[in-house]
């Protein structure tokens, strides 16, 4: 029973040991793209720092800076966590390997005393001549040679298994090490948060202390996301439109056909008399009843009709969370939807993704394949809609435009260039999603 159990913990931990190598692989892999994300945002908050005048821009800047050094020490956590499973799964090895090891031992040491009693060349000529037979001497012969072929397994297996034990424990000491390194850097990161808390505390303050001048910043936002969002509607409503007019104008023309078909091929429709057969007695002749007062029914997107749309549609849903980013290295300034200023009674809602890039003029690029619905100035900037089926992305804030309206453009294709942000400092563009008239969070559509 004791042997069945400590069986079951064995493949238990083989178990674990296999789950513990995916996580870590997968806890690096995580580590090295936050520590990534903080080094750029580091890099893009040190320029807005050292302003005296606190900003709104300077406040998102932090809020994600602080966001991404709590998803840091989670992953620190995990990590600590995993080597504590290690260091288990380990000291049930060592266990198992150290039972082991006993019972050799055991085994042994009962060989050697039988051996001793038996060391004299006499006891061993006697056992091999006392035999009935030639062949049952030989069997005794090889028998003697297997036994001491045994005890020689026996010791190697001593040996190997001394060994394995010592290399499980120095693993170990390379865990611990590995632990008391993590648990450093968790100390160090936890002072880091703090430190990043208290900044955002006085930002926050002074911000609400201007609280007249951000409610400024925010109305003029207000009015630019309406400008854009009105603007983006417009372009999508007459693209419905266009679609819903082609759409007519195709079944117009497929009726019509069908009637120049239908006088071409005219059918006799001959109605029975009481008797069920035809008037005239004649020949058989097929009888054709049409549907009147049909209602057609109403598709349910009329840019989700043609082959085309119908295959970008597809291909673009498929895609979710593995479209790329507009721009490279830019970060998640505001996010979609409601965005509340701590501490203050403002709330503003964001019609997309507000990214900040590491400064004005870099690349901003197509997130799928599509065409060119509209190229649009919108205050200081201008903006670039580009319709993917009954998808609509939106560019905007953009200081220059290399594509035109009607323009077939393709995956990471570069449209235009990031604009300056509100306060001058860095690039920053806005991005929207719509599918056809509703806005979406892109955030999750876009690759992690």
């Amino acid at each position: 029973m004791r042997k069945k159990a400590l069986l079951f913990w064995v493949i238990i931990a083989g178990l674990l040991q296999g789950l513990a190598a995916q996580d870590k692989a997968q806890l690096e892999k995580e580590r090295q793209a936050i520590q990534q994300e903080l080094k750029d945002i580091q890099q893009m908050y040190n320029k807005v720092k050292g302003q005296t005048k606190q900003t709104l821009g300077q406040l998102n800047v932090l809020n994600r800076k602080i966001a991404l050094q709590e998803q840091y020490l989670s992953n620190i956590n995990k990590e600590i966590r995993n080597i504590d499973d290690d260091i288990y799964l380990s000291n049930l090895e060592i266990y198992r390997l150290q039972k082991q090891l006993d019972t050799l031992k055991i085994q042994y040491a009962r060989s050697v005393v039988y051996a001793y009693k038996n060391k004299s060349n006499y006891d061993y000529l006697n056992f091999i001549f006392s035999a009935n037979s030639f062949n049952d001497a030989i069997k005794r012969v090889a028998y003697l040679k297997s036994y001491r072929a045994y005890r020689e397994k026996q010791v190697t297996t001593i040996l190997e298994t001394k060994d394995l034990i010592a290399k499980r424990k120095e693993q170990q000491l390379v865990r611990k090490d590995q632990k008391n390194s993590a648990l450093t850097n968790q100390t160090k990161q936890v002072q880091e948060l703090e430190v990043q808390k208290k900044e955002k505390a006085t930002v926050v303050n002074q911000l609400k202390s201007k609280e007249k001048d951000l409610s400024t910043q925010i109305a003029a936002k207000k009015k630019r996301d309406k400008e854009l969002n009105n603007a983006i509607l417009a372009i999508v409503r007459r693209e419905i439109e266009s679609a819903k007019a082609k759409a007519k104008a195709e079944a117009e023309a497929k009726r019509k056909a069908d009637e120049i078909a239908k006088a071409n091929n005219p059918t006799t429709v001959i109605k029975p008399d009481n008797t069920g057969k035809p008037v005239d007695g004649g020949t058989t002749t097929t009888a054709v009843t049409t549907k009147r007062n049909e209602v057609a029914k109403k598709p349910e997107s009329y840019l989700d009709l043609n082959s085309k749309d119908v295959a970008l549609n597809s291909s673009f849903a498929a895609n979710r969370a593995k479209l790329p980013w507009p721009v490279d290295n830019g970060i998640v300034a505001l996010r979609f939807g409601n965005n509340k200023i701590e501490n203050t009674l403002l709330t503003f809602d964001n019609p997309g993704l507000t990214i900040a890039t590491p400064s004005p003029g870099v690349a901003v690029k197509a997130v799928f394949d599509g065409e060119v619905s509209a190229v649009y100035s919108l205050g200081d900037g201008s903006a670039v809609t580009i319709r993917h089926g009954k998808y609509f992305t939106t560019y905007s804030n953009l200081s220059g435009v290399t594509v035109s309206k009607g323009a077939t453009v393709k995956t990471g294709q570069t449209i235009g260039k990031a604009g300056r942000d509100d306060e001058g400092n860095g690039g920053q563009i806005d991005f929207i999603l719509m599918i056809e008239t509703k806005n979406v969070d892109p955030l999750p559509w876009l690759r992690r």
